[in-house]
């Protein structure tokens, strides 16, 4: 690796310093990083394996909700072993290649978490409003296409932010990341040459996926609501908004966590960094953490099969 006397060419190693301010303080940090981490994993594992196991639940919501546990499962596990090695045995170092990796996993598997959670509002909203035709609307084989669909599209999305870091940028102000993972913009500031591109493709991914996404979500479950307050038992009507005001607030957090770790990067300088970086990583961490509870415990067939698998 050759040095010039301002610039670093094509570095091999990147150092990710952690929490830029809470260095003395991280160790502790990692604690309930890793217990959430922990939790996510057991808990979409448990999912994902009664899913499988139990013919009865090879419904498109379910299937979707295993979907979201693969997503969850490996959204953590790529990010959480590397930033404990930091927090915990001090290894700040990382590849270059296995930095864009990770990253490029990062917003893969966001992308694809976010296109789920659009299929799983969609799912519900035929369920709901046109129950009589949910069966033949959500199939096996629309759902299979789902899948392949929201991959394709994160793949699509994801793969031009490598590409441009990699092939445009030669010279590097600092091999030195502020920030506990590889996040994009974080890797892009380290340029020493014109990011503008780079920026600008990345206003372009997060509005076309969140604004898209998110946009359908919202229409779905107002169409949800207008329906649930139309039906004529009580207790039914209560159901459905107990089951929608949890899905709702699973969507709130993530959406809001991504824009303030999305915002903050290119417009909060007036924000400590410390703030944006444990907000960005609650982002990553806390969804996975909750969905097994939102959409696992609080679902009553896939509760009825825990306990069964507990007391066996």
């Amino acid at each position: 690796m050759s040095i010039s006397n301002f610039t670093v060419f094509m570095p091999s190693v990147l150092t990710l310093i952690g929490i830029p301010g809470l260095e003395s303080v991280q160790c502790w940090i990692g604690i309930p990083f890793c217990a959430m981490y922990l939790f996510a994993l057991i808990g979409n594992s448990v999912l994902l394996i009664i899913i499988i196991s139990e013919r009865s639940l090879h419904q498109p919501m379910y299937i979707f909700l295993g979907m979201l546990g693969v997503t969850d499962i490996v959204l953590g596990t790529s990010i959480v072993p590397k930033m404990l090695g930091i927090f915990w045995f001090h290894m700040p170092d990382i590849y270059f290649d296995s930095c864009l990796l990770q990253m490029g996993l990062i917003h893969m598997f966001e992308c694809i978490e976010s296109g789920i959670l659009l299929a799983m509002a969609m799912d519900r909203y035929v369920a709901i409003c046109y129950p009589l035709r949910h069966g033949a609307i959500f199939t096996h084989q629309l759902v299979t296409q789902i899948g392949a669909v929201v991959t394709l599209r994160a793949a699509i999305l994801a793969t031009p932010s490598l590409v441009l870091i990699k092939c445009r940028f030669q010279f590097y102000h600092t091999t030195i990341i502020s920030h506990s993972y590889c996040e994009h913009m974080a890797i892009v500031k380290l340029a020493a040459e014109n990011v503008q591109v780079n920026k600008i493709y990345g206003l372009f991914v997060a509005f076309a996926v969140a604004g898209f996404d998110l946009t359908f979500i919202t229409l779905s479950y107002i169409q949800i609501f207008i329906t649930v307050f139309r039906l004529p038992q009580k207790e039914a009507r209560w159901k459905a908004f107990n089951t929608c005001i949890a899905h709702i607030c699973v969507f709130l957090q993530l959406y809001f966590l991504a824009f303030f770790s999305f915002f903050t990067h290119r417009f909060g300088a007036h924000i400590p960094p410390y703030i944006h970086i444990l907000f960005s990583s609650l982002y990553l961490l806390v969804p996975p953490f909750l969905n097994p509870l939102v959409y696992g415990a609080k679902t009553k067939q896939i509760r009825i099969h825990v306990v069964k698998m507990l007391c066996s």
